[in-house]
Formats: C-alpha cells, structure tokens, sequence
C-alpha cells in the first residue's frame, strides 16, 4: 500500500468538501472529543460475533502484542476470519488501499485526484481471468472470495458507525468485490524504472550519453544506449502523466531496500538454519505489515503481510520459514508512440491510431467515469497500444501533423501480477521442490525469495516475472518497431542457490547475481554497503555459532562500512591541508563508525557527506538542469569506486572537494543546530515520525534513530530524519518455531485508542522483539482476547 497523502493536503480536502453542519462540527472537535469518538468506534475483540457467511465457529486469539491467532475448521471460514479480523483493525487504511488501486479516490476526497484515479484506471487488469486467477494458486478465486466476504461481514457490521476517519472524512466504506485483490496500483513503485527512464532521457538530451552516464552510474556498469533517431528533447517526468501522482514524488533513485539472510545449522547455536528478514519500505501509521496466524485445514502459517491480500508473505509455516527483498527487476519500458489520424485504416469513427512496423494501428480505447466528490462526473476516455497504456500525449504535432504520445509497458498487464498474492502459494509448500514451484508463480513484485526448512535445507531465488530485451531499458525507446519484449524469463534461467557451501546467503537489494550469470536484471541496484556488512559479520565468526539474539543485533546494526571507506580519505586530505587539529576532524578521527543515536560524529559525517556530494556535482558539471535532475543522487556512494564520478577530477581536487565540504556542512550545521557543538546529536535531528492521516489528536511521538541508509539498520529519508526503514522484522528459529521473534511498528491496529495503536513502538524504538507465537500451547499462555465469530444459524452455541 502507498501513503496517500500528507495529512496537511488530506485537511485541506476536507475543508473543501466537507461543507455540511455535521463536518463542520467534527472539525472544530478538540483533541480529546475526537479521541473519545474513536473509543466509540473501537472494534470488539472480545467475547462473541454472531455472522453470516461462517460455516462454523472461529476462535481469534489476540496475544498481548496484538496479533491475531486464528483457528477456523475450513479453509472458506479461515480466510473469511482473516479479512473480518484485518477489517478490524485496519479498514479504513484498507479501504484507501482499495480505492487507490481501483482508481476512486476522487469519490471521497474531491477532484484534485482525477487524474491520479484515471492512472490507476489506466493500469487495471484486463486480461484473461481464468488465466488470471489459476496464475497465483488452484483455488485463489475461493480464497479470495472468502477473504473479502469477510470484510464485507466486518463492513456490513460497523457500516452505521465505521471507525473514526470515516467520520472525519465524511463517508462510509463501501462492500469489496473479490477482484479488489487483483489490483496493480500497490505493486507499481516497486518497478518504478519508467520515471528513471525518463529522467535519463533528460540528463541525456541535456549532457550526451557519456556524461550522463558518468554522472548517474548503473549498478552494474552499462553504456547508455539511446534509440537511433528518436529524439529525446521533450521528454521529462510530464511524459508519465499522473505517474508521479500515483507512486509519490519523482526523484534519482537511491535505492533503500531490505536485509534477509540465511544460515545452515552449521553454523548456529541449534544446528538448524536461522532466518532473518526486515523488508523496508516507507513508515506509515498504521503499518504497512500486518501480522496474522492463520490455523484451518491444509494451513498454519503465520508472519507479516499486507491487511488488503489473503495470506502470508514473510514468515513460515510448519515445515518452512521464508522471507524477501526487493530484487528490482526491470519490469517497465516506456516507449514514445507516434499518434496521427487513421488514414485508410477503418475504425470507429472517434478513433485515432500510432505507428507501428510501418503501418497505422488504431488505439484502443475504453470510456470510464470517475466520481467526483464536490464536482460533476468526470467522463473520461483511456487509449491503449499494443505496449499498453497511453499515459501522456504532447500537444504539439510536428510537419505531417503527428503528435507524440507516450505508453508504459508494464508487466502488471499480464495475468499474475497482482502484488504479493503468489504468497499464497508459497504459505503451503513443505520443501525446496514444492517452494520452488510456489516461486514460479511469483510475478510482482520482484523478490529474493529465501528459504529454511527443518530438514536443514536453505536457499534463495531471485522470483519474478522478467522481460527478454535486446536493449538497456535505461531510456526510453520509439513505439514505431524494432523494441519488443521477446517473451520473459522462465524460472529456470533465474538465479538461486541451494544449500550453498559457505553456509549462508545474504541479499539487499544488491547485485545479487551468482558469479557467472551474465543475464541482466536491471541496472538499479542498491549500493552494497548492507550486504557487505551483513557477510562480514557472518564470515568473520571465527569458531562463534549464532543464535536469535546475534540476529537481532545483527538487524538493528548501525556500523557505516560507507563512513569506514570514506573518512580516512577526508581526515588524509585534513592532514595534508593542515586542519587535522580541528574539533570537526579530531571528532571524527575517534569515531569507531557507529551511527549511535546519541553521538556527534555522525551528524558530522552526514552533513559533511551531502554537502560533498552537491559540492562535487556543481564542480563537475555546469549545466544546471543537469544538475537538478541528478540532485544528491547515490553516486557519492561509489566516490572511490574505479568507475565512479571521483574519475572527474584529479586526486588533489578531490582532496580540495572533501575539505570545502567539510567547512560547508560546518556552517549548515550551525545553522541547523546552533553555535554549540558539544549539543549536536544525531537522534535530536534523525528521528522518525509516525503521524495520523487525518487527525494531529491521533499522532504519536517521533523517536530518535540511529544508522542511516547504508547500514543495516536502515533509516534513511529526506531532510536527515527516517521515512523508510523495517517496519517488520522476523527472525525465524527453525529448531523451535516459539522462539522466533519479530518487531513492528507502530501497532497492529489502526484504530486511534486501541490498546494495538501504539503498543509496539516503544519496543521497535528500543531495538527489541517480542515472541512470534506458533504453538497452541504458546499462545493460550500470552492470549490476552479471545473472540468467537459464529455463524448465524448456531449463534446460541459454541
């Protein structure tokens, strides 16, 4: 799910469409009338629910930490209790989820979302649909049927007196279909390569092909390689249309992903295998994650997914635990179509047709009406090419009276890309052949999928549904002919290890391809900072064996292997230029490259970092829309790599850089901080914030991290403060599941005054775990509500 908008922009909607008595009185409610309506509005999560639709009775068991144990006697009622139960705690989160990915925001919020309601529109799913459901497993369309017939139940339930931003917002949430699973829109950032594209296309037109590409390295290397006769002047994110609308702001990507690894028994404590996953996405209120354990016939499973999608992504069952990071596959093309009038061509009288291997072909097209709340009906039509959707269209022509349009090709057109729903699958293998097969129906996002069993088995593969292209994909290419997917990938040509001789895998987001394997993936990966520092400590054991506890300070590690490699080449360049004496220096020449929260040196170190970069980019290219496009981008990651932008200027310069950037983030810091350094902590200006979508009464307080992008414990965002990070890490001990643990952030539940709003917080703010209960008997111990749904017809009985 995507974090719809800030709270302020939500406000201001409301303001504008909020127009009757009744919205005008909620807005003037103080903080604690609007904490005691959302008491009014908690769910019941005790005692018993008489609802229809159950076969038989269904026992939830909410532990102490808020997670939902749930033990249904069929598969239809499981399912049922896990969209009843997730509706409890996140529905209105789930309803924007929903309304997001169908493209009907502007119902309830007003017309400033159009056009991104039309871009979801434009990226709806009209395929196959028997091909469509059968993709992910056998019977996805009844699991997805019973899913969604329990938030419907939950709906149905709380419909006159929904959960409090209903209220505030001034609607009440609708019943789902059980295609509301099926949509694309959550999946679309995490194959953003279209707004890259497009951007280099700017750097480009703007620089050439050999500057640009120096100045935005590929990870791995690869030319650029613009597309013979296609001019690029003109391309620019505009090209994406409500692109950037749909998936947040646009800018050069510095990649922030995940951390999973895996070790043999060999190697730990139990002599079992050991898996540690934290996916990292942005910080959100409520979560992104929701945990569940789902017990019924053919299942117990149990981990972290997201509230809106049946099942389990990241967790195990009773024979195997699994868990991802994003891999990045290229999975987006954006090509510049050539749109005229048809010709000779007979077609409908309203349409219009694009180039194609030198004949005109006519746009398909589909009239939709989108809902405006305070406005009229916005009748819109949505055009198609045989590459996909029509994003944006330039509205000059050019001699012949052509006009260029631009379509995204996108593999969330083909049957199986919902996001996450494969999981499904993968929740009921018992071992590495049946895991693989579930891997096989993992198409989006891309993920390095790893694996531990309690035979002692581990590996990983890089899952996904990957074009074959005979170009980059770095930029984008002409509609006209000559730039065609040739296919995709089988799961056979993708990499994976098995039982590996060193005893461990490790991914983040890095170049993960085996030595050898020579297919291309992508040219985004994340620099390897994380990666190197997880195989490092794994590697430099000695005779040590890990246990859970080495994992979660492995997790919560805030090492900087980046300020490891980059202060001794500033505190050289300090001595040879005589400022080693200097506080700033001295300060950093006794650092040990920890990023503790409560320590000087790496509020130095960052400062000093982005002032380097923005220092050396000026230095190095003079042309400002250059410069605005590659912005602080993550080419100061590789400053010393042999291919890295340092190549631009000689040693001594590159001496004169470091040192001139340390005398400007001197003058930002005391501006940002004030004269008295000894104050300057890290955790005083990084922290992270958890803020309500609609109501200030409902915020929590920000806490103060530690670590930055680069390390392990991943805390990067805009402005020096944490936005994105693991807001849900398990690790999972195969030798005994109930000694698995996670963490998650902020609660389980989204509803403000729940005893789950705001209850884990303070553990994930501390670096601490609770237990991820799998045994009965564990759960009867730590069971703090139990609720009995129960069928209408047997209500008076359990």
């Amino acid at each position: 799910m995507f974090p719809l908008t800030s709270r302020a922009s939500v406000w201001n909607t409301v303001a504008l469409i909020c127009f009757f008595p009744l919205c005008t009185a909620l807005a003037q409610k103080t903080s604690q009338e609007l904490r005691a309506l959302a008491r009014e509005r908690l769910a019941q999560i005790d005692g018993q629910l008489n609802v229809a639709g159950l076969d038989s009775a269904v026992e939830v068991r909410r532990d102490q930490w808020g997670v939902p144990h749930i033990y249904a006697k069929t598969q239809h009622d499981l399912f049922f209790a896990q969209g009843f139960v997730a509706a409890q705690d996140r529905l209105f989160q789930m309803d924007l989820w929903r309304r997001i990915g169908e493209g009907r925001l502007a119902e309830v919020l007003g017309p400033s979302y159009v056009a991104r309601d039309r871009f979801a529109r434009l990226l709806k799913y009209r395929g196959d649909m028997d091909a469509e459901w059968t993709s992910y497993a056998p019977d996805t369309r009844d699991i997805a049927t019973s899913f969604v017939a329990g938030i419907n139940a939950y709906i149905a339930l709380v419909r006159d007196r929904p959960p409090v931003e209903f209220t505030l917002l001034g609607y009440l949430p609708e019943p789902w279909t059980p295609q509301v699973p099926l949509q694309r829109m959550a999946a679309l950032a995490m194959t953003g390569n279209a707004e890259y594209e497009v951007l280099r296309a700017q750097l480009v037109n703007a620089i050439g092909a050999q500057r640009a590409a120096a100045l935005w390295p590929t990870i791995p290397h690869h030319d650029l390689d613009p597309a013979p006769g296609l001019s690029l002047n003109g391309i620019s994110t505009l090209s994406l249309g409500a692109y950037a609308a749909a998936v947040g702001p646009v800018s050069i990507p510095r990649v922030v992903g995940s951390n999973n690894w895996v070790v043999s028994g060999a190697l730990t404590t139990t002599g079992k295998p050991l898996l540690a996953n934290d996916p990292h996405r942005y910080l959100d209120n409520p979560s992104l994650r929701y945990l569940t354990h789902l017990v019924g016939p053919g299942w117990n499973v149990i981990g972290a997914g997201e509230p809106g999608v049946p099942g389990i992504a990241a967790g195990h069952n009773e024979r195997i635990g699994f868990g991802f990071t994003i891999v990045g596959m290229d999975q987006q093309d954006l090509y510049v179509e050539t749109l005229g009038s048809c010709g000779s061509v007979t077609v409908a009288s309203a349409a219009r047709c694009y180039l194609n291997g030198g004949s005109w072909k006519p746009l398909r097209q589909v009239v939709d009406t989108i809902l405006v709340k305070g406005g009229a009906p916005r009748v819109v039509t949505l055009e198609f090419t045989e590459h996909g959707p029509l994003v944006n269209e330039e509205v000059t022509k050019d001699a012949d009276g052509h006009s260029r349009g631009f379509a995204l090709r996108f593999v969330g057109s083909e049957p199986g890309t919902a996001g996450y729903l494969a999981q499904i699958s993968v929740n009921r293998a018992r071992d590495w052949t049946s895991f693989m097969s579930a891997a096989a129906r993992w198409k989006l996002p891309t993920e390095n999928l790893i694996y531990a069993d309690v035979d002692g088995n581990i590996g990983w593969i890089a899952a996904g549904l990957m074009p074959k292209r005979a170009w980059s994909g770095l930029l984008p290419v002409p509609g006209t002919g000559g730039y065609e997917w040739n296919g995709f990938r089988t799961v056979g040509e993708l990499p994976r290890a098995f039982d590996p001789p060193n005893g461990y895998i490790v991914t983040a987001n890095h170049d993960i391809r085996p030595q050898g394997y020579q297919l291309p993936l992508n040219f985004e990966f994340a620099t390897p900072f994380r990666a190197h520092r997880v195989t490092q400590v794994l590697r430099n054991r000695g005779a040590r064996k890990f246990s859970v506890q080495d994992f979660e300070r492995l997790q919560h590690d805030v090492y900087s292997m980046q300020a490891e490699k980059l202060i001794p080449l500033l505190l050289a360049a300090a001595r040879q230029g005589g400022r080693s004496a200097r506080w700033e220096y001295e300060t950093l020449a006794h650092w040990d490259y920890v990023m503790r929260s409560d320590e000087t040196a790496p509020v130095l170190f960052e400062f000093w970092k982005r002032a380097l970069s923005s220092t050396a980019l000026r230095r190095a290219e003079r042309n400002e829309t250059a410069q605005a496009i590659v912005g602080e981008g993550r080419w100061i990651d590789e400053w010393e790599e042999p291919d890295a932008p340092v190549r631009l200027f000689a040693r001594a310069t590159g001496d004169s850089l470091m040192l001139a950037a340390m005398d400007t983030a001197m003058a930002r810091l005391r501006a940002r901080l004030g004269a008295d350094s000894t104050t300057w902590r890290w955790g005083a200006l990084h922290t992270a914030a958890f803020p309500h979508k609609v109501a200030a009464a409902f915020d929590l307080a920000p806490v103060a991290r530690g670590g930055d992008g680069s390390t392990v414990n991943s805390t990067s965002g805009p402005d020096y403060r944490q936005s994105s990070g693991a807001s849900y890490r398990e690790i999972l001990d195969v030798a005994n599941w109930d000694r698995s643990v996670a963490t998650s952030v902020p609660g389980q539940s989204g509803q403000p005054e729940s005893d789950f709003y705001g209850n884990l917080l303070p553990l994930w703010a501390r670096g601490e775990y609770f237990p991820l209960l799998f045994s009965r008997a564990a759960v009867e111990r730590e069971t703090k509500h139990v609720l009995w749904l129960k069928p209408v017809a047997s209500a008076t009985s359990r």
